[in-house]
């Protein structure tokens, strides 16, 4: 009986040494795998973060620069009156001679702050930007008065520019990780100066008006960004903007010496600006 007592206790003992032994390989399987789940849970997440960080997505700040190629269009129209100064024949050919375009070609530079977001190959933004608008020219016509030749009449007009400020959403598609093709439009503001002076040499005639106004309008245009690294990216765009038209009146024509007034020739001076702008720029992503 003894030794049979032994030989069980001998069995369980085997059996429960087996026991723990197995219990052992199974927690070091658990903690394997628990170990490789966990690695892939980080890999993944860093391959998740890293595709991020490659794409347009984040905010940026930059800056542009290039060429102003601005375009107003400005006339002078004065009004025909039975008590005025003028002839019949005289304020058409004033307003006539007065139409013209002004294309001052200067630079502009400025800087932006946006967001783009990316999924997949397309990318959607959001871009501000605050610019330098750099335009001031003039336009001279001189002709002489159909009814009273050789005397003739002078106006000259003038348009400014300094800022421009606008909001654009951007779109486009990515083409080999690196390079944003994009479209643009939104609104834009700036502030427009205008001035015009009539005189002539039949009765040192004079009348002047300006006008100093902030207008808005629209821009368009598009561009490439070519992304260098993560936090840096250069670009190429065109943009064209347009704004509302602005308009002054005056009533001041004088003319003889000493000056006598004529308030019934009502001139009406008009002015509209365009400017193209092909620029270069550079972003940097946070």
């Amino acid at each position: 009986m003894t030794q049979e007592v032994t030989g069980y206790g001998g069995y369980f003992g085997d059996f429960r040494v087996q026991c723990y032994n197995a219990k052992s390989e199974v927690k070091k399987v658990l903690k394997s795998h628990k170990i490789f789940a966990l690695s892939l849970i980080v890999l993944t997440l860093g391959f998740c973060a890293s595709a991020t960080a490659q794409d347009f997505t984040g905010f940026y700040v930059g800056g542009t620069g290039g060429g102003n190629f601005g375009h107003a269009r400005v006339d002078t129209s004065p009004i025909f009156s039975p008590t005025g100064y003028f002839a019949t024949t005289s304020t058409p050919a004033i307003t006539n001679a007065s139409n013209q375009d002004i294309s001052p070609k200067k630079y502009t530079f400025g800087g932006q702050i946006g967001y783009n977001r990316q999924w997949d190959n397309f990318v959607f933004g959001v871009e501000a930007e605050f610019s330098t608008l750099s335009m001031d020219s003039s336009a001279t016509a001189t002709q002489v008065y159909p009814c009273c030749a050789p005397t003739a009449f002078t106006v000259v007009q003038t348009a400014k520019t300094n800022w421009m400020f606008n909001i654009r959403p951007r779109a486009g598609f990515v083409v080999g990780g690196k390079t944003l093709f994009y479209g643009t439009a939104g609104v834009a503001f700036t502030g427009v100066q205008y001035s015009a002076l009539f005189t002539d040499t039949f009765a040192t005639a004079h009348e002047n008006a300006s006008l100093d106004q902030n207008k808005a309008g629209w821009i368009v245009g598009g561009g490439i960004e070519y992304r260098l690294n993560h936090h840096w990216s250069i670009k190429g765009e065109y943009l064209y903007a347009g704004f509302s038209p602005g308009t002054v009146t005056s009533t001041n024509l004088t003319a003889f010496s000493p000056p006598i007034p004529f308030p019934t020739n009502i001139f009406t001076h008009n002015i509209e600006l365009k400017a193209q702008l092909p620029r270069g720029g550079v972003n940097f992503r946070f």
